[in-house]
């Protein structure tokens, strides 16, 4: 940067010589050499604008990969309470789009900031050389041009950051919208959801208005220091010259070098609102990863090499926020090698139990011994190595069959999917595809049935070959026959681990070894099927109206379906 901008000094240089000694003195011998000086440092300042810009593009374009690849980091392992209260689109955008603004720190930012200081400093100590007293006043004009630009960029920078966020949001909505396409297009929402984008990218550019009208301002302003600078250089140098005080030649030369010193600026001027941005996009990200990991004192916990699959809970409170409490004193003791099955009203607090128990969220009281060690002492990816998981909401990659039953076994051979595969009762329909296990499955498994997709994330858990097994309504979306060929499945692969089945369909849960009854997250009954039954309390109601329920709906095949349903 220093040889590119010194040898921009060169052409207006030989312009005080061309004048002073070509012509005013004849000396042409001088003509050439002159020339042919100006046009190699011209070369040579175009090979280091070259080199600068593919240098500085080429960093600036890893610091971004960078700074998103850290983001990404940081981002994945944030606790799931976070991805909870933020939507999707909005996190993608923090994550491709934020960074994005570094180009203009670490580009052409720098590059015309740090250069054009350079070329300012230069020009100023050439200026004060040539003449000094229009070179004060110059200077004068550019501290008060100087204070301005600062003033601006401080009126710029919260509305590039509130315009960035306002981005994101439009974004998380889209994404929303895009993703649940289907539900807009049955209820015919697509003009909801139209109004609603309508109103988010006007709020948008109504930001981007302001910052077009301050940028647009900052540059007129440079612009306008620049025209007055002219206008003092024609006034003082044109009497300095007739007076005698400085040369024709040196009003030449000091007209390029202003002109050399001027350019950046205005150009700091127009990058000056880039940095703004780019700031902002910066305050953003540090707002991001300010958030704390859940493995944030993972260097404090010890490691976790083996686990039996005995899981304790000893007196368990949590709650989301201070006023709602969702677990209650909670204590529970499931014995390696046992089912445990979690029943109860919705929001009882099954699912935040559970949640609990793999590690997602942090009781404010009490413990979780796993093998009689705290759980909070536990490095939690060595502990989650060790769980298995079928959740009631299935996730899919948009990629092959056989790529999602082995996203928790990425080494696991074909002869493995396939009889991990048949476990589920997945096989024989996988098989009747016409690619196999490499059909590809689209976004979320949208080409595969609701049961479908159970089947093979049943199978993805299967192969995981896990200690703690969680299954979360598992078979909510299969019909019966294919429930009862996984039920049978299920037996076999709770044999060697601690398993914990939450269901609303009581008939499935009746060979638990212990069933816990929940009630506004406390439990309220305790024990095995028959015990319950027996004790005829919330577990016998609950499994006598489903039971009535169940046959009401199906028992009476003279009916017809959807007037047997609508009715009863």
């Amino acid at each position: 940067m220093i040889i590119n901008r010194v040898s921009g000094f060169v052409l207006p240089g030989t312009s005080k010589w061309l004048i002073d000694e070509v012509i005013a003195n004849s000396r042409m011998e001088l003509l050439i050499p002159l020339a042919l000086f100006a046009l190699g440092a011209t070369v040579v300042q175009a090979g280091t604008s070259y080199l600068l810009s593919n240098v500085i593009g080429i960093v600036a374009q890893k610091a971004i990969m960078d700074m998103s690849r850290k983001i990404h980091e940081h981002v994945i392992h944030l606790p799931v309470r976070y991805f909870e209260r933020h939507k999707s689109g909005e996190l993608l955008s923090r994550i491709m789009d934020d960074p994005q603004g570094i180009r203009n720190l670490m580009g052409t930012g720098i590059v015309m900031l740090a250069g054009g200081m350079m070329t300012a400093i230069i020009a100023l100590i050439i200026l004060f050389v040539l003449f000094w007293q229009l070179t004060l006043i110059i200077v004068v004009v550019l501290i008060i041009f100087g204070l301005l630009m600062v003033y601006a960029f401080r009126k710029l920078r919260p509305i590039y950051r509130k315009r960035q966020k306002i981005r994101s949001e439009v974004s998380g909505s889209l994404g929303e919208t895009l993703g649940g396409i289907w539900l807009v297009k049955v209820y015919g929402s697509e003009s909801r959801e139209q109004i609603k984008f309508s109103e988010g990218v006007e709020r948008l550019f109504k930001l981007i208005v302001k910052t077009i009208r301050g940028s647009s301002a900052t540059v007129a302003l440079g612009l306008v220091i620049a025209g007055v600078i002219g206008a003092m250089m024609i006034i003082l140098g044109g009497r300095a010259i007739t007076n005698d005080v400085i040369t024709l030649g040196d009003f030449v030369m000091y007209l390029f070098v202003v002109g050399v010193m001027v350019a950046p600026i205005v150009q700091m001027a127009m990058i000056g609102t880039q940095v703004s941005e780019a700031f902002a996009g910066l305050d953003r990200i540090q707002g991001l990863l300010n958030n704390i990991r859940e493995d944030e004192d993972e260097h404090q916990r010890t490691a976790l090499s083996t686990m039996r699959g005995e899981v304790v809970l000893e007196n368990v409170h949590f709650r989301y926020d201070e006023t709602v409490p969702v677990i209650q004193g909670v204590s529970l003791r499931a014995a390696e090698e046992t089912t445990t099955a979690l029943v109860g009203p919705s929001g009882s607090g099954k699912s935040t139990l559970v949640s609990i128990i793999m590690g997602f969220s942090q009781p404010q009281q009490g413990r979780v011994l796993i093998d009689g060690r705290d759980l909070a002492t536990i490095k939690i990816k060595d502990y989650r190595n060790y769980l298995g998981v079928v959740m009631q909401e299935n996730f899919l990659f948009d990629g092959t069959i056989a790529d999602n039953i082995r996203y928790a076994h990425p080494d696991a051979t074909l002869k493995e999917i396939q009889d991990a595969s048949r476990i589920a009762n997945a096989h024989q329909f996988i098989e009747s595809f016409p690619d196999g296990y490499d059909t590809i499955v689209g976004e979320r498994g949208i080409k595969l049935s609701g049961g479908q997709r159970q089947r093979i994330s049943i199978a993805r858990t299967i192969l995981s070959d896990s200690k703690i097994l969680v299954l979360d309504e598992a078979t909510s979306n299969l019909d019966t026959e294919s429930e009862a060929l996984i039920q049978e499945g299920f037996r076999n692969l709770r044999q060697g681990r601690t398993t914990f089945v939450i269901a609303h369909r009581l008939s499935t849960i009746r060979n638990a070894d212990q069933i816990l009854v929940m009630e506004q997250g406390r439990v309220v009954e305790f024990g095995d099927h028959d015990t319950l039954y027996r004790m005829e309390g919330r577990y016998r109601e609950l499994y006598d109206h489903q039971h009535r329920y169940e046959q009401d709906l199906y028992v009476n095949p003279g009916e017809d379906f959807a007037t047997n349903i609508y009715t009863k």
